[in-house]
């Protein structure tokens, strides 16, 4: 089949933009370029590096780094403690957001009252630590008050255990999860509420049948983006827990591996074995979701 002179003489004389624009390429287009570069720059390209480090011990074959954690109790035990604290920081939080969310929602101030609960987000993990250690730790304000007024006679142990890490994930945490919540609260039509109030439904019903529907999908995402904040504890379990005993969480091995033992192999393989661990909870949630609720994961409005 030979080719028309004339269609490939006028093919050429389109401006090289045009061709470009007409296949997808256009300027808007290539404004993904630097998102695409960074992404690979700072999250691909150390994923699959780490990846293969993993798989290239110091010593022995390609599953040695995991063979060893597996067969070490005080290795693989940091999962069930990693997870010990993060599941129950993620259900309380949760469970303190949807209320304070609900409430916040209906009150005239509501960016004031925003503003005030999402603070601890600004201070970060240490300095949220550092305000533990000078309230709650053995002379902080909390314990020097209670012997000055003779309710205990010795400081009371808040801290440097499992309870001052879960406190301070929950404090650190709360905001985050407050704002995803109240951020699907709000998409949600109060047209919804009212026709069921209309109809005589009470505010439980209310929220039984109307709300808590539309707001199961979005209250998944929120629980899956709030554990894997929580699982990833570091400074918390380190400042105010026992990083040798019952808080040695999962992100400590692999941090004493890389620069303690100077492993960095078996710490990649840590930190494999940490990011499969949380894909396999949140599939796990929203495969739950799924079975429950099937459609848009937000109520919206209009």
């Amino acid at each position: 089949m030979s080719t028309v002179p004339g269609a490939a003489s006028s093919i050429a004389e389109i401006p090289l933009k045009q061709r470009l624009a007409a296949r997808g390429l256009d300027g808007l287009t290539l404004l993904v370029l630097p998102a695409v570069i960074f992404l690979l720059a700072l999250f691909i390209y150390p994923f699959f590096y780490g990846l293969f480090l993993s798989f290239n011990p110091k010593a022995g074959g390609a599953l040695a780094n995991y063979q060893r954690f597996f067969s070490d109790s005080f290795l693989y035990g940091t999962i069930a403690t990693t997870l010990w604290l993060a599941m129950p920081v993620t259900i309380l939080t949760l469970l303190l957001a949807i209320p304070i969310a609900f409430r916040v929602r209906l009150m005239k101030n509501q960016r004031l009252l925003t503003t005030i609960l999402v603070i601890p987000i600004t201070l970060g993990t240490v300095l949220v630590a550092e305000g533990l250690l000078n309230y709650l730790g053995p002379q902080g304000w909390f314990n020097r008050t209670l012997m000055a007024i003779g309710l205990i006679s010795s400081p009371v142990k808040l801290l440097h255990n499992y309870w001052g890490v879960m406190l301070s994930l929950v404090i650190t945490g709360f905001p985050f999860t407050f704002l995803l919540t109240l951020s699907y609260l709000t998409g949600v039509d109060p047209a919804l509420e009212q026709a069921g109030a209309t109809l005589g439904a009470g505010p439980w019903e209310r929220f039984k049948h109307i709300l808590l529907p539309l707001l199961l999908p979005g209250l998944a995402i929120t629980f899956c983006l709030s554990f894997v904040q929580a699982f990833s504890v570091f400074p918390s379990a380190v400042l105010l827990g026992a990083p040798a005993g019952p808080t040695r969480v999962i992100s400590i091995a692999a941090y004493q591996a890389a620069f303690e033992e100077y492993d960095y192999s078996m710490a990649s393989a840590v930190a494999m074995i940490m990011g499969v661990v949380q894909l396999a909870i949140v599939v796990a949630v929203l495969g739950l979701r799924g079975m429950l609720y099937r459609g848009p994961a937000g109520g919206g409005k209009g």
